[in-house]
């Protein structure tokens, strides 16, 4: 059980960790498909946990972002999955990173490998991507027992190479990984994905007939506007620009600053139906109140330090990265967002979290909605 953060209601969230609702309603006689559609429908609430169906079919709307993972951080947690959202427009799937379990987590919100209609990585920490590979090793292969898997290639947008290291963290001299290659973008890293899963790869391509998951990635790195940013100046202020558009939506993106990171990216969403931004990692940044001005969701990562027992610099080095969930209420104010959900949660000293306190902390300064993100909850833009 998880107390819903919006009614204060405890509420069976799909897919936890004893007995998922659907295995509980299989158990009962019932046929889970049937009652999921009946909840889902269009008179349902705006938050929900859990999720079935289709894209395009009839529980979902025209827009609606999944929370598919929302856990901050390398460390493997129990209680969330790592950082991942999908937004459903039209039918249409686009996933904006890919932390750990995405795939997974993917699939049990009830969302098709066929719908999957692009990626987006916001930056190449491990947490973002650590599922990345897998939409197109193991979403490429033979069809599920549902008969789905991608059918084509997939267009996945995000940073190029950072083009240098910083310096190591308090000082001193830090070991090198690929020392000839140690700033690799996002095509270098599918490309040596290819290769470490090579034998895999090549033993399914001859005995089993599978597509060659060479040709499902089609990758783009973000060419920079010319505003002077590198690797030792993030994110200088700038104005968005589009690096995607088709039929369903326009995605622009920004730079924002995330500790020594670069390119670190936010995203907006742009469709007939309203519009959603994802802050990325990032700490405080006007860039992201440009990005998300006047959007119907903002998607903005939180952490808290309340209680923490560490070091100063400790501190500050964690606050160079990210926002104060104490202090994002204002941001979202200024940038006069109908709705704020917090993803990327971490509580450095408690886990966890309390939903309830995040979310008054969250509303400090904000007359808008507040969401305090779970695992595969569905969130529709107020209209």
């Amino acid at each position: 059980m998880t107390m819903c953060d919006l009614c204060g209601s405890e509420a069976p969230v799909e897919g936890g960790h004893d007995v998922g609702r659907r295995s509980v309603l299989t158990a009962l006689g019932v046929t889970p498909v049937v009652l999921g559609l009946a909840g889902a429908g269009p008179a349902a609430a705006d938050t929900r946990s859990g999720a079935s169906g289709h894209p395009g079919g009839t529980p979902w709307g025209p827009l609606e972002l999944v929370l598919l993972g929302t856990k901050a951080g390398p460390p493997v947690d129990p209680l969330r999955a790592g950082i991942s959202s999908a937004l459903v427009v039209d039918g249409a799937t686009y996933v904006v990173d890919c932390g750990r379990s995405a795939v997974t987590q993917y699939i049990r919100a009830g969302l098709t490998l066929a719908s999957l209609s692009g990626i987006f990585i916001t930056h190449l920490h491990a947490d973002h991507v650590a599922d990345y590979y897998n939409f197109f090793l193991l979403g490429g292969s033979v069809p599920n027992q549902e008969g789905d898997r991608l059918t084509g290639p997939v267009p996945v947008h995000g940073p190029g190479p950072a083009g240098g290291l910083p310096p190591k963290f308090g000082g001193g001299d830090a070991p090198t990984v690929a020392p000839d290659d140690p700033t690799p973008g996002l095509a270098a890293l599918t490309d040596r994905c290819h290769a470490a899963y090579a034998y895999s790869t090549n033993v399914f391509l001859r005995d089993m007939g599978i597509q060659d998951v060479r040709g499902l990635a089609d990758v783009h790195e973000i060419e920079l506007p010319g505003v002077g940013a590198d690797h030792t100046n993030t994110a200088p202020p700038m104005k968005p620009f589009v690096v995607m558009e088709d039929d369903r939506v326009r995605v622009s993106a920004i730079l924002v600053p995330h500790g020594p990171v670069f390119p670190s990216f936010a995203y907006r969403f742009d469709t007939d139906h309203g519009s959603v931004t994802f802050s990325g990692d990032t700490t405080y940044s006007d860039n992201v109140i440009t990005l998300a001005r006047g959007s119907d969701i903002l998607v903005h990562e939180a952490i808290s330090v309340e209680g923490l027992q560490a070091p100063e610099v400790f501190v500050d080095h964690l606050l160079q990265s990210h926002v104060e969930v104490q202090k994002i209420g204002p941001i979202a104010q200024r940038a006069e967002v109908g709705t704020l959900v917090l993803s990327h949660i971490s509580e450095v000293a408690a886990n966890p979290i309390d939903p309830r306190k995040w979310k008054r902390w969250a509303q400090r300064g904000y007359d808008g909605r507040v969401v305090v993100g779970q695992d595969l909850q569905r969130v529709r833009p107020r209209r």
